[in-house]
């Protein structure tokens, strides 16, 4: 994996998003999803009440792994293999560990694997998983990948899915206790 690591800023949250793992351009700019997977990302949080800035003072971001991967050489970006997930692991771990989220949002298919069994991401997207995570009860709301590169949040089923999984975000209490806190946490 390349470096530098890029982790989201310290926010003491009631909701821990977990991505796969920073793309080619994170590195540089020093924080998770700020690139084009970002922009579309942080257009369905404004969707339902909070920009990107707020999203970022108030959303602790995590990832599977914390470095770039490197690039696919059929195109995008390598996924992580089993040993690079397994030695991020200790770090979400930890983080878990420290929040107690009331809500986990896995953004993608491989964050979503690491709480809960995923053939489609239409079995799962659109749904509230209770979920036990490092040892933590807690909830879930799995959104698909933001990335240019998939097309499943611009078909048909994944659209209303996303609708679905937004909704339910909208009125989780975590969320709501995000958008009504006036104060940056």
């Amino acid at each position: 994996m390349i470096g530098p690591v890029v982790s989201g800023s310290p926010v003491l949250s009631p909701i821990l998003l977990i991505g796969q793992a920073p793309g080619d351009k994170e590195g540089g700019f020093g924080k998770p999803f700020a690139w084009t997977a970002g922009k579309t990302m942080f257009k369905w949080f404004e969707r339902i009440g909070l920009d990107e800035k707020r999203v970022r003072q108030r959303v602790y971001m995590a990832a599977v792994c914390r470095c770039f991967p490197g690039k696919n050489p059929k195109g995008g970006d390598r996924v992580p293999n089993p040993a690079e997930i397994e030695r991020c692991a200790v770090w979400l771990q930890a983080e878990v560990d420290l929040l107690k989220p009331a809500l986990i949002l896995p953004v993608g298919k491989l964050a979503i694997s690491q709480l809960m069994p995923v053939n489609k991401l239409n079995d799962v997207i659109g749904i509230l998983h209770p979920v036990n995570f490092h040892g933590h009860n807690t909830e879930a709301i799995p959104l698909p990948h933001p990335s240019g590169a998939s097309t499943w949040h611009r078909t048909e089923s994944g659209l209303a899915l996303l609708d679905s999984a937004l909704t339910l975000l909208q009125h989780h209490p975590a969320w709501q206790q995000i958008c009504a806190d006036s104060k940056v946490i």
